[in-house]
């Protein structure tokens, strides 16, 4: 197959897919398959159906002209697909919680603290929120004072809980966040319950202050710094927690040790996000091992109608609509992760969706990664912890690039 016909192909296939998801949603509007990422399985999809109809007659062939990598990531992101469509909608949600205990959460949390990363807006806000009501203190960890004052003011008058605290913490500046855990627990005789839940989605590769890709410094560096330095102020809580914020969109990528930043090949953000979220599972899973005290664990909220979504992602959230859930649907993991006794009795390092551990790999993905890939993962995060740590300080609210990243 010369380069040509393959690119006609591709082409019909891609066209194809876009009708056929139009239709599927009884969408009348545009839609832009580079705003929606999913809408390039669709071809994938069809691709397959065709070679099963054909008898598999030139399935080698194809592998042969698109090489094994190509293959297997169509069949990630396929698989990921049709499986967020039965699982990860409203629907979804609605289907798992015919199962969940309601007397999980029928608890106080009164003494008990949570910093809650993200909070004023989203899966954050709402589970600051759910806290708030059974009594928690609550650590409202923010980018922007005026919304976090605005939600707490919510947050407050709703539950009748006072104990809400504001910090202002922008999670991209890893030394900053690494200055705010050190002065935290200096000033906090404990922390119960750390839920990562800020992240951001950038389409366009820029830098901050800190030389570091603004996806990863916020979605990973971020996390990683801030987890790491309040370690010891948890392990002498009591029941200790921590909870990360992951996606479903992991599970189609494998870790990638040699390119943290990005800084090879197309930036795709959609892409570099899920790369994140899978970074984020792989921390937790070594946080479990090396900290037992502790019980950490990582999850997905499926898809949620929040402002990041809607910003970040436009033609999807368009187009899902009511399908995405609802933000409290979208914390229901976390909340009962953080606060159910029965959480906590389950295994340390796992991934959860819907208060169920589910496989953080697709069956036959080749996303696995091996010790010495991990290793080199964790080296090279605290290599560059130290360095930003032993930098002097930097304008970080100089001028960067124009564009301004989406926070969850």
């Amino acid at each position: 197959m010369n380069e040509l016909n393959k690119l006609y192909l591709l082409t019909s296939l891609h066209c194809q897919g876009v009708l056929f998801l139009k239709k599927c949603y009884s969408s009348a509007v545009p839609v832009e398959s580079s705003k929606c990422p999913f809408l390039l399985l669709l071809p994938h999809v069809i691709l397959v159906c065709h070679s099963v109809a054909q008898g598999l007659e030139n399935w080698h062939t194809f592998i042969e002209d698109c090489g094994t990598l190509a293959i297997m990531s169509m069949y990630r992101n396929t698989i990921w697909f049709l499986n967020g469509i039965h699982q990860y909608t409203r629907k979804g949600y609605e289907a798992a919680s015919k199962d969940f205990e309601p007397q999980d959460l029928n608890v106080s949390v009164v003494g008990r603290s949570f910093m809650v990363t993200g909070a004023n807006s989203g899966i954050g806000r709402a589970t600051a929120m759910a806290i708030a009501k059974k009594g928690g203190t609550v650590h409202m960890v923010c980018r922007n004072r005026d919304k976090a004052e605005e939600a707490r003011t919510d947050i407050v008058n709703e539950s009748g809980n006072t104990e809400v605290y504001i910090h202002i913490v922008d999670m991209s500046q890893t030394r900053k966040v690494w200055e705010f855990a050190e002065s935290f627990r200096k000033q906090y005789p404990s922390l119960n319950v750390l839920i990562n839940n800020a992240g951001c989605m950038v389409h366009k590769r820029e830098l901050t202050a800190e030389g570091l890709e603004k996806n990863f410094a916020t979605n990973t560096m971020g996390v990683y710094v801030l987890t790491q330095t309040l370690i010891p102020l948890l392990q002498k809580s009591r029941d200790p927690r921590v909870i990360t914020v992951s996606s479903g969109g992991m599970l189609v990528q494998k870790l990638k040790v040699n390119d943290l930043q990005s800084e090879k090949g197309y930036f795709d953000g959609v892409m570099i996000y899920a790369q994140n979220k899978r970074q984020q599972v792989v921390l937790t899973q070594q946080w479990a091992k090396a900290n037992p005290v502790i019980h950490f664990s990582v999850m997905h909220p499926g898809w949620v109608d929040t402002p990041a979504v809607r910003s970040s992602m436009p033609q999807f959230h368009h187009m899902m609509g009511d399908r995405l859930r609802g933000v409290e649907q979208g914390a229901d993991t976390v909340v009962w992760l953080a606060l159910s006794r029965v959480a906590s009795r389950t295994c340390s390092g796992q991934f959860f969706q819907d208060r169920k551990r589910v496989p953080v790999h697709l069956p036959l993905a080749w996303t696995h990664s091996s010790a010495e890939e991990i290793q080199s993962f964790m080296t090279q995060l605290e290599t560059l912890a130290q360095a930003i740590q032993l930098q002097p300080d930097v304008d970080l609210n100089g001028p960067l690039s124009p564009s301004r990243p989406q926070f969850v």
